[in-house]
């Protein structure tokens, strides 16, 4: 053998792996960011600002889903890279509208009356941001019936507190925004424990909890 011949580069042979399932993910960041501005929308809030969510909408229920739906597209799963990368950009833009419109315009209330007509023009804002989006979840969640049980309990509880949340922003009525938090943190549980049951599935262990069949087979 010469030297040329004994030096000579082989080819080798590249494995793709498929990559981990990033659904456990954007749902984890899903729940958890919905459950921060559900607490405040329900009340619970009384001793906080209320704005505890701001920085995981970003960070967590923003970048983290949207990182998990281009994951998806990686995984040429068109659902999961379609819902994720909504609701996380509809975190980002949340937080956005609270830093560049919301605060602002509180800020600029110097009265009392000044304060309440800003008050109702949010309360719109945030109204017609949800229906937008309630729009989108809908057609989601006829979708969702194909998958499994849990996913389609989380489209489902997320409808009808967007429902709740956009109704009581128009009609200003406390009631149902307050509905909507209590409707919004048994969304946050239900993706809670879709995420976690995922995360069972992917591993490699005896623990698998039950995500349920398909509605549409």
């Amino acid at each position: 053998m010469s030297v040329s011949e004994e030096h000579a580069v082989q080819p080798t042979t590249v494995s793709l792996l498929p990559p981990a399932d990033p659904a456990p993910l954007g749902l984890a960041g899903f729940a958890t960011t919905t459950f921060l501005l559900s607490a405040a929308n329900a009340g619970w809030m009384t001793k906080a600002t209320t704005l505890a969510f701001l920085g995981y909408a970003f960070a967590y229920g923003g970048l983290g889903q949207l990182l998990a739906g281009m994951w998806e597209f990686r995984n040429r799963n068109v659902f999961g890279a379609a819902a994720f990368s909504t609701y996380g950009a509809f975190w980002i833009g949340l937080g956005l509208w609270v830093l560049l419109v919301a605060n602002p315009a509180v800020a600029a209330a110097k009265t009392p009356a000044a304060l309440a007509v800003t008050g109702t023009a949010l309360n719109h804002d945030k109204a017609w941001i949800v229906l937008a989006f309630f729009i989108v979840n809908t057609y989601l969640l006829v979708l969702s019936t194909q998958i499994n049980m849990a996913v389609f309990l989380v489209f489902l509880t997320l409808e009808i507190t967007e429902l709740l949340l956009w109704i009581g922003g128009f009609a200003g009525s406390s009631g149902l925004v307050k509905g909507g938090g209590y409707l919004g943190v048994l969304t946050a549980v239900v993706a809670w424990y879709t995420s976690a049951a995922f995360i069972s599935r992917g591993m490699a262990g005896k623990l698998v909890l039950p995500v349920g069949a398909a509605l549409v087979k």
